[in-house]
């Protein structure tokens, strides 16, 4: 049996790749052809359906709002902000939403999460769309976090924060034959320094709607967004506090990137969600690492290595690691002296402040 083994192990791999070099032309074709059906014969009217969206106060999920509302959809929207949520259901309602429901809720909480459906039935009767957007990134290095009830929060969100206003919603989507739509991301399976929870998360989150996919069967769809580096605030180069589900330290970054525009990526995942696509993903490019992963990982390894770490010197941000911020190696001036990450996680009774690292 050993000797079987240790010959399949051999054969498998390359065997499986000149399968699907030769298979990969068919594949493209079939694909293209559902994408042509189901963009162009497939109706995906949306008018008068119900959609929830969580996570709603800003970012992807602020966008992916307008672009339901573009297509006259029923709006609930759910956040803590629910002062954010008041600007976004009117710009909503001038796209085109009829109605736009907004309730301050954290998706953390079971509770909350029953709460917010609940209302959803009692108001419109169905629900027809549940859309995932809350998350929580970080960008540390695992052994520099001494404040360790971080690593609960950023679960809760990234993971229970998507499973608990599923579980609520699904009875009501097997009803409809509705969708659920998961925001998630290619650290998932992509590794890259200094997002150790999120990433952990993240793929704990995609092998959970994985395998619903098979629970569920033809019930009730499930489409899987995934991004690669998105221009959201944390890429901006903002610190801010804020109350809200979502609440994230936002970091000035050591290197400075671009992301790609948040609008575009909301615009893929709805028309995807529209057409019934499992999968969304933008860009579509870094699927090549996946085959790097399984079949070549040393040498995708090496790649991230030589492109990440800046020939091996270790750089690092203590925001969020529970240190206090002057003791970060360049001394950052913020108003009210010295603040730690459990600061940041108390609600506040004030208008959100924006911190600038300087």
């Amino acid at each position: 049996m050993d000797l079987i083994t240790a010959a399949l192990n051999f054969l498998v791999p390359p065997a499986s790749l000149v399968m699907l070099a030769f298979a990969w032309p068919t594949l493209t074709f079939i694909n293209t052809c559902e994408w042509i059906y189901d963009t162009f014969f497939t109706s995906g009217n949306m008018e008068n359906k119900v959609v929830v969206i969580t996570g709603a106060s800003s970012g992807i999920g602020e966008q992916i709002a307008y672009e339901y509302a573009k297509r006259q959809v029923n709006l609930v929207l759910i956040a803590r902000r629910e002062h954010r949520l008041r600007g976004i259901s009117e710009n909503a309602r001038r796209l085109g939403s009829r109605h736009v429901l907004i309730m301050a809720a954290d998706v953390v909480k079971e509770d909350d999460c029953r709460r917010f459906i609940n209302e959803t039935i009692k108001y419109f009767g169905h629900v027809d769309h549940l859309v995932n957007t809350a998350s929580l990134g970080h960008t540390f290095y695992f052994e520099d976090a001494t404040d360790t009830s971080v690593f609960p929060i950023l679960m809760d969100i990234n993971f229970w924060g998507n499973v608990y206003p599923t579980y609520v919603a699904l009875p009501y989507l097997r009803q409809t034959s509705g969708r659920i739509i998961v925001n998630a991301s290619v650290e998932n399976w992509l590794p890259l320094p200094r997002m150790s929870l999120y990433s952990a998360a993240k793929s704990a989150l995609v092998n959970f709607y994985e395998t619903l996919r098979f629970e569920v069967k033809d019930e009730v769809g499930i489409t899987i967004a995934t991004h690669g580096w998105i221009g959201t605030e944390m890429t901006r180069g903002k610190f801010m506090v804020e109350e809200g589900a979502e609440m994230q330290w936002k970091e000035e970054r050591e290197v400075h990137v671009s992301g790609g525009p948040v609008e575009e990526f909301a615009k893929l995942i709805v028309s995807g969600a529209c057409r019934g696509d499992p999968y969304v993903k933008y860009p579509s490019w870094y699927d090549v690492f996946f085959l790097y992963r399984v079949f070549a990982p040393k040498v995708l390894y090496w790649t991230l290595r030589f492109l990440l770490i800046n020939g091996g010197e270790r750089r690092t941000s203590f925001i969020g690691t529970g240190r206090p911020l002057l003791d970060m190696p360049h001394p950052t001036r913020l108003t009210g002296g010295p603040i730690t990450f459990s600061q940041y996680l108390q609600p506040q009774q004030q208008q959100p402040q924006q911190l600038k690292l300087e």
